[in-house]
């Protein structure tokens, strides 16, 4: 194996489709610094916001599930804007340190430093203002760290790539989940993730050049220019528009299922009291553990899946059939939470699910990078497509809190999501230039 390591940077390669492939060095450290972006996400979405929301809702005149879809559906827009718009920066930029690097750095160090802002929030403003400010330089890291992929890797190998920074990923969602936990409060939550972002993007910056775009690799270019370039015509490219859509469904339907979840755990499922859960036959009766104990349980059936079906897809070289029936199983899991209301049931679903996005997530993204036009381009439209992953993030809280409050509550918010869900899966089939 012919290994992507540390060298000076060649201009002549930035643009060139990659043939070699990269090395495990150079894909444990892209990935841990993938991880560790995701810490910084979901220490705040899976405890630390809703904890604030709890704390300062009494005195806003909202209620805690409708100041959270506030202040998430206001990071989630500026995650729309910004991850396209570092991703168009990153394809342009000419610095010697590479056309990636500057913005992972820069991007993790804002984000760190917008963590600390939210540590000393003190009220629904300054919650807003912290977690929009967490989006826009998270996202510039992130775009940078997905451009990588299809910079350095080749086809054959971004199924097993993308399996690693899929559990690098869930690695991130529970490390995050684990630090706001067990911190000791939100303000020591939000220090500790900044903290692990920081170090956790370090060994790629330091170990590994990026790649330098060749000067000047496109004529200077208008803002009107620069922002048409933004839109990706369907009818000129059926398939990205096609992939875009499904990954935008199925995203819905798991941001759906996250959204609520503590919620969904406080008043729903779990007892009310150390004794009646006892009764229940559960111990778990804390519904913050028992969101740490769901995202455990689905992080380890994710982590059992995820490399797994990204390595298996660049074997058989066929990505459609994977994304479908992951897509279904994730559906059938998402059903289980509307109809089995228990911490059995939803135990159940979290596994279930872990196996399906597991599987997606590795090979969803090979199958995105497989469909991108061209090369100059590869982080402004990576960037597009990962609006797939940020639009869920504006449209749940939009869909969640009418159907939560007043259309029948978690039950039919989760077979809502289901089917959506399985919309997504039956429209991979649209895809047309990727089996």
């Amino acid at each position: 194996m012919t290994a992507a390591d540390p060298r000076p940077s060649r201009t002549s390669d930035a643009l060139a489709e990659p043939v070699e492939r990269v090395g495990r060095g150079w894909t444990a450290a892209l990935s841990l610094a993938n991880g560790a972006i995701w810490v910084g996400w979901y220490g705040p979405l899976q405890i630390l916001l809703a904890s604030q929301a709890k704390d300062f809702a009494p005195g806003s005149g909202m209620s805690k599930e409708t100041m959270l879809a506030w202040v998430t559906g206001a990071g989630a827009a500026v995650s729309l804007v910004a991850n396209p718009f570092f991703g168009a920066l990153s394809d342009g930029t000419t610095a010697r340190t590479g056309r990636r690097t500057p913005w992972i750095v820069a991007g993790t160090a804002g984000g760190a430093v917008s963590l600390l802002v939210l540590a000393g929030a003190s009220g629904p403003l300054t919650m807003v203002l912290g977690w929009c400010l967490v989006q826009l330089t998270l996202n510039a890291a992130f775009a940078a760290v997905t451009a990588a992929v299809p910079d350095r890797v080749p086809r054959g190998q971004r199924g097993s790539v993308g399996g690693w920074l899929g559990a690098a990923q869930i690695l991130g969602v529970v490390g995050g989940t684990g630090l706001a936990t067990v911190a000791g409060g939100v303000g020591a939550g939000y220090t500790a993730c900044a903290v692990f972002t920081v170090v956790g993007v370090l060994p790629y910056v330091l170990a590994y050049e990026d790649l330098r775009l060749p000067v000047p690799s496109r004529p200077v270019r208008s803002w009107q220019a620069f922002l048409a370039g933004f839109w990706l015509s369907p009818r000129r490219h059926p398939d990205l528009g096609w992939a875009w859509l499904t990954r935008f469904l199925i995203n819905l339907s798991n941001a759906l299922v996250l959204l609520y979840l503590l919620y969904y755990l406080r008043d729903r499922v779990l007892p009310r009291s150390p004794g009646s859960a006892r009764a229940a036959g559960t111990l778990v009766h804390d519904p913050e553990q028992g969101v740490l104990i769901l995202t455990a349980v689905n992080g380890v059936t994710l982590l059992a899946t995820v490399v797994v079906g990204g390595v298996w897809s660049d074997r058989v070289g066929r990505r459609k059939p994977f994304v479908i029936w992951s897509g279904v199983l994730m559906a059938a899991a998402t059903a289980v939470l509307s109809g089995w209301e228990t911490w059995p049931g939803t135990v159940l679903a979290a596994a279930v699910l872990g196996v399906g996005f597991g599987v997606f997530t590795s090979v969803d993204f090979a199958l995105m990078t497989d469909v991108l036009p061209k090369a100059l381009d590869r982080g402004k439209d990576l960037g597009v497509i990962n609006v797939a992953n940020a639009l869920p993030q504006v449209a749940a809280p939009a869909l969640a809190a009418p159907i939560v409050t007043y259309l029948g509550g978690y039950r039919v918010l989760y077979l809502v999501a289901a089917a959506i869900g399985l919309a997504g899966a039956v429209l991979v089939g649209r895809i047309r230039g990727v089996d």
